[in-house]
């Protein structure tokens, strides 16, 4: 079985599963709101020229993740 990832790693055009997701409070239930549970299919469409934010397609709907709350989302390829 492959090792988990966090979901800020995953590179243009790339997609994965998510596995985990580490947030806490509400920014774990903004997360939740959005679809990211487990198993929830995750492509990365774009990164900002500074890398932050990056643009993910999550159940039809791109959403727009900060770096600090993408790494504490973990991802099975």
């Amino acid at each position: 079985m492959c090792q988990p990832f966090s979901l800020d790693t995953l590179q243009e055009g790339q997609s994965a599963r998510v596995d985990q997701i580490l947030a806490t409070g509400p920014m774990r239930r903004r997360l939740q709101d959005i679809g990211l549970i487990q198993g929830t299919q995750v492509k990365c469409l774009q990164k900002s020229p500074s890398g932050n934010p990056v643009a993910y397609f999550i159940r039809g709907a791109a959403i727009a993740l900060r770096l600090e709350d993408s790494r504490l989302i973990y991802m099975q390829p």
